[in-house]
């Protein structure tokens, strides 16, 4: 195999063998070799056509290769059947597996509803230390990239808006502009994308891998379910996680929109604060940890949806938790377009 590899060896013994073999007078006499393999069986088999010869000598061991080449016939291919209207047959799956997810997604609202009214009905036996635990990963510890991220987002909304209202003699709607855009807009999708990064495929990963170590089939052996114990304490969590997240990232974005209109505009801080309150109304603050809430339930049922839906193979946990990510940032954008129109004239 080694000789065979070099360049166009393989190439010129192949011209050699069609040639001799094609004038169909040829008379092969193999017995004056003294070792051969398979693969140097397989060499002269193909060069026969896949097909004994009308004259073949061959030594006593060689025997033994081109029956077990007879035997074996010539290596065919299935013929796949070409599909003409294979469109329609791929968008008819991704419908059904699409309504296929909204059932299932369904189903899970309305097992985290008759959690949440069980866990209404005996407040003690609830899972406190899971609600408390999930608070922390998902709100306490994502203050950091929240904070970096916001603040850098008020800094360069900041500084692009007050190149503009330069132009127009506006510097003093700088305010109205950053405290509207932040607090009723940017700062909950913000937090909501940042959260549906971090925490989203954390809970996706958590429960893809119980499911690939059986202890979801083992909480289940054990009485314990896998809504009162996993999903709705991610839920409640997330509900009262995400409003302090919005409050934490409108501050820091603010922040660094002041700095940024000192230093651009040379608005001082003082005046930027007390104009902050005439600007916003309070309603859109109110909008604003609205949006929070709804984007917690969102993202905590949309990861322990698809967490909950992963075979038991390392395969699928990387394709759901990727697709758990992707959904959750999709639903939440959606459900900001719905805020929108909803609440169209509401904190004008």
């Amino acid at each position: 195999m080694h000789a065979l590899a070099h360049r166009k060896v393989m190439k010129t013994l192949s011209a050699k063998f069609k040639q001799v073999h094609g004038s169909g007078e040829a008379q092969w006499d193999l017995s004056a070799i003294d070792s051969m393999d398979h693969i140097g069986a397989q060499m002269f088999w193909q060069a026969w056509g896949y097909k004994r010869p009308a004259s073949l000598k061959l030594a006593p061991g060689q025997e033994e290769f081109f029956k077990r080449l007879e035997a074996a016939g010539k290596l065919e291919l299935p013929r796949q059947r070409k599909q003409h209207m294979g469109w329609i047959t791929t968008l008819g799956g991704g419908i059904l597996h699409f309504f296929e997810h909204l059932q299932g997604f369904v189903k899970l609202i309305g097992q985290v509803t008759q959690d949440l009214w069980r866990f209404v009905k005996s407040p003690i036996r609830g899972p406190w230390k899971e609600i408390s635990a999930n608070i922390f990963h998902a709100g306490f510890q994502a203050l950091g990239i929240t904070a970096l991220v916001g603040f850098l987002i008020g800094v360069v909304l900041s500084y692009l808006s007050a190149q503009q209202l330069r132009n127009f003699g506006g510097d003093i709607y700088l305010v109205n502009l950053l405290g509207m855009s932040i607090i009723r807009e940017l700062g909950p999708l913000l937090a909501a994308i940042l959260v549906a990064g971090r925490s989203g495929s954390s809970i996706t990963a958590q429960l893809g891998v119980m499911r690939v170590t059986e202890e979801l089939d083992a909480m289940l052996v054990m009485g314990i379910s896998h809504g009162f114990r996993l999903v709705m304490p991610k839920v409640v969590a997330l509900a009262i996680s995400m409003p302090l997240l919005v409050i934490w990232t409108d501050t820091m974005a603010l922040v660094g929109g002041m700095v940024a209109a000192k230093i651009e505009l040379n608005l001082s801080a003082r005046y930027f604060i007390q104009k902050l309150p005439d600007a916003v109304p309070l309603a859109n603050y109110m909008i604003g940890l609205g949006k929070g809430t709804v984007f917690g339930m969102l993202i905590a049922l949309v990861s322990c949806h698809f967490g909950l839906r992963i075979q038991p193979n390392t395969e699928s946990l990387g394709r759901g938790t990727t697709t758990s990510v992707v959904t959750a940032i999709t639903v939440v954008i959606l459900a900001d377009a719905v805020f929108a129109i909803v609440f169209n004239g509401v904190g004008f």
